[in-house]
């Protein structure tokens, strides 16, 4: 017989939330999963590679010692997302960004209003 074994899996749609929660869910997250991609929906949403660089710095500041669980951080798309942005945040160490459709889901109230928004 074969058996495949995942040992540690990952998340691949985390929502953390901020601040006074991420002493909770962070830790929770880090005891069952090696790496997430974190979602950038918060109040306000995680827009440019300075914020995310923050909101990864405060997740692993929660993390247990001793930890290894790695975030994966995610850009908030909105209308005023430049290529340069992106760009920055590649730079920055982002994993992806993220297209909500505005007023779609939690916290989505800033995203694209018009997927043309976004083209060159």
């Amino acid at each position: 017989m074969q058996t495949l074994t995942i040992t540690t899996p990952d998340d691949w749609h985390l929502h953390f939330r901020d601040n006074e929660m991420l002493p909770e869910t962070v830790p929770a997250t880090a005891r069952c999963f090696q790496r997430a991609i974190v979602m950038p929906n918060l109040v306000p949403p995680v827009v440019n590679a300075e914020m995310a660089v923050a909101y990864k710095q405060r997740i692993e500041a929660a993390r247990p010692k001793g930890s290894h669980f790695e975030p994966l951080m995610t850009l908030f798309l909105t209308n005023q997302t430049t290529p340069r942005d992106i760009a920055e945040a590649k730079q920055a160490g982002v994993t992806a960004c993220k297209l909500y459709p505005a007023g779609a889901t939690t916290n989505s109230d800033a995203a694209v209003k018009g997927i043309e928004a976004l083209y060159p």
